[in-house]
């Protein structure tokens, strides 16, 4: 559990050690041996953690040791800081006698500060020398990790695992599993007479081996395969045992002797032994619990394919694992999802109170409880039973549901809650358990914005870079990485494909919590009664926060990180804390706070490289800005600031500008969208990947300089004139890397957007709002696009025989495009589009739809468009699963109505329609289903 404190220095001490060498004068042969020392302690840790997480019982004197070793990296990290702080923070004086004098005034300012910190890192080296003695008091075993898992590799505990349970569960103790059972039984014993591969895929605690065994055993799958065996092969496993025991369960199931010297055998003779006994049978095996890609990409060959209708079934946590079987001919996935509610109760109800209905006075109660396992059959299991053991009464039974992530801890009922989840958070490889623990950070049911918290975790110095990849890809591959491994759930995802939002399940964010703050990694802060003296090095302040949590942040100066969320005090919060007490803060997180100004002893924050003003009432940075030289991000969306102050371009290592704001037209149309301003200078920042909205009302000269910006991947531009529009063109023929793109015309003008020499090859949305004359030529050469939004192009031409060629487009949006009476979707146009919105086509009177346009479309809305008939042509588009109506007539509403619309018969395959009615008091929505 130390070792992601003693990792993170050590990074920081290497970084410290290359990129800031002239910075360690005097001290560097001290911070070399820390960092020596530190690398021969993280060797010990992974034995410590293995112990840890095997459930060994640890000693009182090697907890005391870790927490040391801990602060003391904290210390050290500490340190690292507070020195490049002083160091690199001064300014690099110029010019002769001023630069003399500069020179030893900083001279005379560094040297009491270079003395202070030169006799810390003498005192650190030598308690790390006498924690490295200590270590070997514990019997560690110096290791090296192996493989991208955890340090439970090497861990064989399957005589105490709490998983062994799932396979003797009664039949009516289960609940909820109907539906999957009946799949994966017709998988089994129907379909082809080659092998085929089932996968079963979800989070620990979701009952993939309750499942696979209860199908295993219903008697249609075990008269239809004689030959069967039930392998549990979890993360420990040694390929050498696993042929063993298939072997043994085959001979047993077949009543045969089991061959002799079979113990003897390496695995090329086992494997040989096995699929030569397996070659003339039909057999069924389940492989529960894999782990590993490299499992599966052994045993597969081991498997004969003899045409004889043999099965594999495979559970797993890991999506990876599960989707490798598709490189099989024949196979299956079955993504298990979470009870539903009505099952989750049921389920609550047989455990909690033995079959029995819940007592009036504990629905309220019991309904929360079951809300928090969020359908998680382990979980409901183990809370069931533990409150079968309280009392019956609502004050007793709101103790525990308070006091529920302690009771993870503490409660014997819940011990297998706690180390079925834990063992996929000991399973990840070092550099991802402090990315999975961060977002412990965000509340309970907090759905969390995927683009933000890549943000923070660039800011926070958990993603390494690798040269070419940009730290936010990387980042995104982390996160890919966590989804696989089922820690991290999707909980929105756009048109494109791609995560908007992810969210914790509440339990596992219970225990990940606890350990985050074991390691002092972060700290919640609420309605605090007493102060909390431990340090910690990130602060989470929640609602109702008051002058106690406010005097806790203050006595952590060390502080790394201070996040807000839906607080209501933030004036009194910031009155009590002064930024200059903080000069480490890395990351400052004010998302909708009732903030209103910002203190200019902001700069002070030297280290700060993520401050989000998003949502607040702020209106003005101050100019102290530009001395946040290390800052990445800054986000002032939806927040009242028009202008960012001239000092915004001193800041080199800005990654992401995002401020802009929409006003919403309620009654269809586009929103309006509004930028900020930025002076000249802009074309300096040339780490910039993401831009918007930025005024084009500064110009040419604006507009020229962010051609330099070469890394953009997204940029947004509102109120370009006509005029500028082959400067603007010239720019983005140099921004290779561009993958969205938003241009909008000052006051509807024309757009002038026909000479991009060189439009970006990785586009893939791109929206342009504003006149055209006729749809840039450089348009069909944007192969990657999937989403292209055109409003008020007021084109003369119909614009679809171009746009239905784009190969890989998924969304369409089109508002006051077109002035002629008819839009045409011929045969085979838009191959791939899922969502088609139509607005403000005030003059389009028919659409025609021919047969086998269209043909994947889910979604169509059609806005503000009053002369427009309904499409006849709707009819042949099987695959729509809703459509939107709105600012449209009645007599449209009327007319697909079930029982009397006379165009029913068009809708009547689309099983939501909806019809949006705007009135003074609000939207009404009719659903005409």
């Amino acid at each position: 559990m130390a070792e992601i404190a003693v990792t993170e220095v050590i990074n920081r001490l290497l970084s410290l050690l290359t990129e800031e060498a002239r910075l360690l004068r005097g001290v560097h042969t001290e911070v070399e041996d820390i960092k020596r020392e530190l690398l021969f302690i993280q060797a010990f840790l992974k034995d410590a953690d293995a112990k840890a997480e095997k459930g060994d019982t640890i000693s009182h004197g090697l907890k005391a040791w870790v927490q040391e070793l801990r602060e003391t990296a904290y210390s050290i990290e500490d340190l690292v800081d507070e020195y490049i702080h002083h160091f690199a923070n001064r300014p690099r004086p110029s010019g002769a006698i001023f630069d003399f004098l500069s020179k030893v005034s900083c001279l005379i300012a560094k040297l009491k500060p270079r003395h202070q910190i030169a006799s810390k890192v003498k005192d650190l080296k030598l308690k790390v020398g006498k924690l490295k003695e200590e270590s070997s008091s514990y019997g560690f075993i110096s290791s090296v990790e192996q493989g991208s898992g955890g340090s439970s590799d090497t861990i064989n505990v399957q005589w105490r695992d709490p998983r062994v349970k799932a396979l003797f569960i009664e039949e009516a103790e289960i609940v909820g599993i109907e539906s999957p059972k009946g799949e994966l039984i017709n998988w089994m014993v129907e379909g082809a007479a080659e092998l085929t591969v089932i996968s079963v895929v979800g989070m620990g605690g979701l009952g993939k081996t309750t499942l696979a065994k209860n199908v295993f055993d219903t008697k249609k799958v075990v008269e239809r395969f004689v030959c069967r065996a039930w392998i549990t092969v979890s993360q420990s496993f040694k390929m050498e045992m696993v042929l063993q025991n298939m072997i043994k369960k085959f001979y047993e199931a077949m009543k045969e002797p089991i061959p002799e010297g079979m113990d003897a055998m390496d695995v090329i003779s086992l494997s040989g032994l096995l699929k030569k006994y397996l070659e003339d049978k039909r057999y069924a095996i389940v492989f529960d619990d894999v782990w590993r890609l490299e499992f599966w990409g052994f045993i597969k060959y081991v498997l004969p394919e003899n045409k004889r209708g043999s099965r594999v079934v495979i559970t797993t946590r890991n999506v990876e694992v599960g989707c490798a079987i598709r490189e099989s001919r024949f196979h299956h996935v079955h993504n298990l999802q979470p009870l539903s509610h009505e099952s989750s109760w049921e389920l609550f109800c047989k455990k909690a109170f033995q079959g029995s209905c819940c007592p009036s006075e504990l629905k309220k109660i019991s309904i929360d409880i079951v809300n928090r396992c969020a359908g998680l059959p382990l979980a409901i299991v183990a809370i069931g039973g533990a409150l079968l053991t309280k009392q019956k009464n609502e004050l007793e039974w709101q103790k525990f549901n308070d006091t529920l992530g302690s009771q993870l801890e503490t409660n014997p009922h819940l011990e297998s809650i706690t180390k079925i989840l834990s063992l996929s958070y000991n399973d990840l490889p070092h550099f991802l358990k402090p990315c999975f623990l961060y977002c412990a950070v965000f509340p309970e049911d907090y759905s969390i914005n995927c683009a933000k918290l890549i943000r923070l975790w660039i800011a926070e110095g958990f993603v390494k870079g690798e040269k070419g990849v940009p730290l936010e890809q990387r980042a995104e591959e982390y996160l890919n990485e966590l989804i696989h491994r089922s820690l991290v759930q999707l909980s929105e995802v756009d048109n494109f494909g791609r995560i908007r939002r992810c969210k914790v399940h509440d339990l596992m964010r219970e225990i990940i919590l606890k350990k985050a703050e074991e390691l002092s990694f972060c700290h919640v802060l609420g309605d605090e009664a007493l102060i909390f003296n431990r340090k910690f090095r990130r602060g989470l302040v929640q609602k109702g926060t008051n002058t106690i949590a406010v005097e806790t942040i203050n006595r952590n100066a060390q502080i790394r990180s201070l996040l807000l969320f839906d607080i209501d005090a933030v004036p009194m919060l910031l009155t009590g804390i002064s930024f200059t007490n903080f000069k480490l803060l890395k990351v400052l997180d004010f998302e909708d706070a009732p903030l209103y100004s910002v203190p200019e002893d902001l700069g002070n924050l030297f280290q700060l490289r993520y401050l989000s003003l998003r949502g607040t009432k702020v209106k003005m940075l101050p100019k102290s800005i530009g001395k946040l030289q290390n800052l990445q991000t800054l986000d002032l969306k939806h927040s009242p600031v028009d202008a960012l102050p001239v000092e915004i371009t001193k800041l080199k290592k800005l990654r992401h500008i995002l401020a802009y704001s929409y006003q919403l037209n309620l009654e269809g149309g586009f929103s309006t969208a509004r930028g900020v301003l930025i002076g000249e200078g802009i074309g300096s920042m040339l780490d910039l990947q993401k831009l918007c909205f930025v005024e084009a009302n500064n110009g040419r000269g604006l507009i020229e300089e962010l051609g330099k910006l070469r890394q953009l991947r997204r940029l947004g531009i509102v109120n370009l004139m006509e005029e500028d529009g082959p400067s603007m063109c010239a720019s983005i023929s140099n921004m290779k890397y561009l993958e969205s793109l938003v241009i909008i015309s000052k006051d509807d003008g024309i757009l002038n957007l026909q000479t991009i020499s060189d439009p970006p090859r990785y586009l893939r949305s791109l929206s342009l709002q504003g006149g055209l004359s006729r749809l840039p030529d450089w348009l069909p050469a944007l192969q990657n696009l999937v989403c292209v939004v055109l409003s008020n192009s007021r084109l003369s031409n119909d614009p679809m025989e171009v746009l239905q060629a784009l190969p890989n487009l998924l969304e369409l949006v089109l508002s006051n495009v077109y002035g002629g009476e008819c839009f045409c979707f011929t045969k085979l146009g838009f191959r791939k589009l899922k969502a088609l919105c139509l607005c403000c086509m005030k003059g389009v009177k028919t659409l025609k739809i021919h047969e086998g346009a269209l043909p994947v479309l889910e979604r169509l809305e059609i806005q503000s468009s009053p002369q427009m008939e309904l499409p006849s042509g709707i009819r042949l588009l099987k695959t729509l699963a809703r459509i939107d109506f709105s600012g449209m007539p009645r007599e449209f509403a009327f007319n697909m109505r079930p029982q009397d619309g006379q165009n029913y018969h068009i809708v009547e395959h689309v099983p939501n329609v909806f019809f949006h009615e705007f009135h003074a008091d609000g939207r009404k929505i009719l659903n005409l289903r």
